[in-house]
């Protein structure tokens, strides 16, 4: 018998990423979790209200979505508000307006569509301009290999970070007929 243990967020864990956006000539960096798909064509970068780097977003439009690395913690610890982010990461920009770590073996440039609120929250929705992958880590088709990323995971109940692990195969009932 299941157990009703109320309106709690229950989709944990989701993959750690660092959200990256020019601040003038430099980036500033923060570490989110919540980010998604919408569709085949868009993500969702949601961000609580407060952080520094929501206003950069919404004037310059842009945004990176980098794979999280072990040092990607401090992005999430410091304000930058209050803390210059800037040399976090080693960077580049292919763009001029999008920072991309060097270091992360994938990352999204995006463009800000639309924001959509809700209370202390705002979700950047996103069209993806450009997906950066590091050659060791594509198949052989040049897609991206999450069996050579290994995306980190972070569960918000217990503020939690864990590894991915081996791939499960599944054959679908549509595969056994």
């Amino acid at each position: 018998m299941k157990k009703n243990i109320g309106s709690l967020l229950a989709l944990y864990p989701l993959p750690v990423t660092v959200i990256g956006a020019m601040n003038g000539a430099n980036p500033t960096w923060t570490l989110v979790a919540h980010v998604g798909i919408i569709g085949h064509d868009k993500v969702l970068v949601s961000l609580a209200k407060p952080h520094f780097i929501n206003s950069i977003i919404k004037e310059t439009k842009k945004l990176t979505i980098n794979l999280v690395l072990p040092e990607a913690d401090l992005a999430g610890s410091l304000s930058g508000s209050k803390e210059d982010k800037s040399q976090l990461f080693a960077w580049l920009t292919q763009d001029g307006k999008s920072p991309i770590i060097e270091k992360s073996p994938l990352t999204m440039v995006c463009s800000v569509v639309d924001i959509y609120e809700t209370d202390g929250f705002e979700s950047f929705i996103c069209t993806i301009d450009g997906t950066y992958v590091e050659k060791g880590c594509m198949t052989e088709t040049g897609k991206p290999d999450y069996n050579k990323l290994k995306p980190v995971l972070f569960q918000f109940p217990s503020y939690e970070y864990l590894a991915t692990g081996k791939c499960l195969s599944f054959k679908s009932k549509k595969e056994e007929k």
